[in-house]
């Protein structure tokens, strides 16, 4: 197990020692499970009394030690740090897996293979198929014809990758996920639909990460682009032609319709729904089961169904939930305009004079 120094953990993370520098650290905890030896991180201000009863040896934290007694490394983002200071002490997903082929894989003499790569059992893949030094096809992977699969990658069981589809480097892609399936695309005649070819591909850039059970619908001509850097929950679905910019994020049972296009550094929360053939401008974001039904300026945040600016939509939540007490409230109104008509009509009137 490796060791490092507090001085040299600061170092690495670009932090700033408060204490005793030389403390050697030999693994990572959670700030209630640490002990001796371990280092830990304060991110969540709520969190901030645990400092007095942590066992942990060193804390990485944004300012301030509380009554905590060991060392800090103090710095802008611990929880980014921290990330860091877990890749010192973890060993690389990649390393996990032992290299070669399995002998019940089944690959045919065609396919290009890089170099100290992994292949588990009951892996297939097909003809025309090149797949990237060091990367790790972990049991029953299927990989289709013409794919290409880049260098360090991590895929992980029952993953399909359809044909001539193209994965970049340091791609994870977790169980059960579809990359290249057929677009949802028919065309109708009378009471029948039917199914437009979907000859186009998928293409996934460097860096990204695609969560269990996603499916990627593959272009019904062209690309369908997964852009550098970004991050794919679990139960995601992307239709057929859609563009996701660089660095953006789409959590869990997310939906987005053919032809719309994410653009860099955006984020769709949890459940959220896009219609097709509209635009998500850069840095924007959509809330949890935001319905979005029309193209978002860059850098808005939106939520709710059909989706609004955010603070304009909390708006409407908030006056929704109102609702029940103002109807009360118009009844009771309405009621006494009933009796004040009501005793107007029985009273004396000016032909009675």
């Amino acid at each position: 197990m490796p060791s490092y120094s507090i001085k040299e953990i600061a170092g690495i993370v670009g932090g700033e020692v408060v204490g005793d520098g030389s403390i050697v650290i030999r693994g990572v905890a959670g700030i209630r499970e640490a002990v001796p030896g371990k280092i830990t991180f304060l991110a969540n201000p709520k969190y901030e009394s645990y400092l007095a009863s942590t066992k942990a040896s060193a804390v990485i934290t944004a300012g301030g030690n509380g009554s905590f007694d060991g060392a800090i490394i103090n710095i802008d983002n611990p929880y980014l740090a921290f990330l860091k200071v877990v890749r010192l002490f973890a060993q690389t997903q990649l390393e996990k897996y032992s290299r070669g082929v399995h002998p019940t894989a089944i690959i045919p003499e065609g396919v290009k293979l890089g170099e100290d790569i992994s292949i588990g059992a009951y892996v297939v893949v097909e003809e025309n198929v090149s797949i990237g030094d060091r990367t790790t096809l972990l049991p029953l992977v299927c990989v289709n014809d013409g794919a290409r699969i880049g260098s360090d990658c991590l895929i992980y069981p029952h993953v399909t990758i359809r044909e001539k589809c193209e994965i970049g480097d340091r791609v994870i892609i977790h169980s059960g996920a579809v990359i290249g399936s057929d677009g949802f695309g028919y065309a109708r005649n009378g009471e029948e639909h039917h199914k437009i070819p979907q000859i186009g591909i998928v293409r996934i850039e460097e860096d990204v990460e695609i969560g269990a059970n996603t499916t990627i619908d593959r272009a019904t001509m062209g690309v369908t682009l997964i852009g550098h850097g970004s991050k794919l929950d679990n139960l995601v679905q992307i239709a057929h032609n859609v563009v996701i910019g660089e660095n953006s994020v789409v959590a869990a049972q997310a939906g987005i319709s053919g032809s719309t296009e994410l653009g860099k550094n955006g984020g769709l929360a949890g459940q959220a729904g896009l219609v097709g053939h509209i635009k998500i401008g850069d840095g924007a974001i959509v809330g949890a089961q935001g319905g979005v039904t029309k193209s978002v300026p860059a850098g808005t945040s939106v939520s709710g169904y059909p989706a609004r600016e955010h603070s304009f939509a909390r708006k409407i939540c908030a006056a929704t939930a109102r609702l029940p007490d103002l109807l009360k409230e118009f009844r009771n109104l309405q009621n006494r305009v009933d009796a004040l008509e009501k005793g107007k009509g029985s009273g004396p009137s000016a032909e009675d004079d």
